[in-house]
């Protein structure tokens, strides 16, 4: 049975959208789902979560609609341009992303209003395709940081494993069969109270970022059942 939604689906659009994946995604997945508990506490939560594939958003959305907290995506604002598909994330509430200009701070401002109205948003801290050889994540950008130390809503770590199989980010080929699993386990929220009252400087923003990052990295090694490399070797 699908447990209960924590949030309302935010119109048509996402329904659209949600309708037409779903039933493809339980064609050619198979699913472990794991530490879901962590997503069904009151309130708005930052799922923080690495990123191996073009395949990812899709796994990301399945794992939360299925514990019942529909989510928002940080995406780039490039995405919103393209003919029909920008129309639909616009129309299921996404959050364009606009790297290194002056649009970026509305960015932010739209993720932290939408976490403190007790909704659920999914961010990508590394900002792009993690480029590890052996797709262990890198060091993360601070956007994840301030949005949390601005709204005071918990970071829920995640670590995905299985979406390079569907469409590997460096051959660029696509196998959807046999069927592979999508693994996302989510661990408890990332401990970052004796933060959230300092100034937001440029260290707390770093400490922040790496907290989040280690929690991610620990729960992929066990995913994995692999020692990650020393953060700072990534590729």
């Amino acid at each position: 049975m699908k447990k209960q939604s924590a949030q309302s689906p935010r119109g048509f659009a996402y329904r659209v959208i949600e309708g037409t994946l779903r039933p493809l995604l339980m064609v050619i997945t198979k699913r472990d789902w794991r530490g879901t508990e962590h997503l069904l506490a009151p309130g708005g939560v930052i799922l923080a979560m690495n990123h191996l594939s073009y395949f990812d958003p899709l796994v990301s959305a399945h794992f939360c609609n299925d514990n019942g907290r529909p989510p928002r995506f940080l995406a780039k604002a490039e995405l919103f341009k393209v003919p029909v598909i920008g129309s639909l994330l616009t129309g299921a509430g996404q959050i364009p992303v606009h790297r290194g200009s002056a649009d970026a701070a509305s960015s932010l401002k739209a993720g932290i209003e939408a976490v403190q109205r007790g909704e659920c948003i999914v961010v990508y801290p590394e900002g792009t395709l993690t480029k590890d050889p052996d797709f262990w994540p890198m060091d993360g950008k601070t956007g994840v940081a301030r949005i949390a130390l601005k709204s005071g809503c918990p970071v829920i770590p995640a670590a995905q494993w299985g979406p390079q199989e569907v469409i590997n980010p460096r051959t660029k080929s696509i196998r959807p069969f046999p069927r592979k699993t999508m693994h996302v386990w989510a661990g408890p929220a990332v401990d970052l109270d004796d933060l959230r009252d300092q100034p937001m400087t440029a260290s707390v923003l770093r400490e922040a970022t790496a907290r989040i990052m280690n929690a991610i990295t620990a729960i992929l090694a066990e995913q994995r059942n692999e020692e990650p490399p020393i953060r700072g070797e990534a590729a």
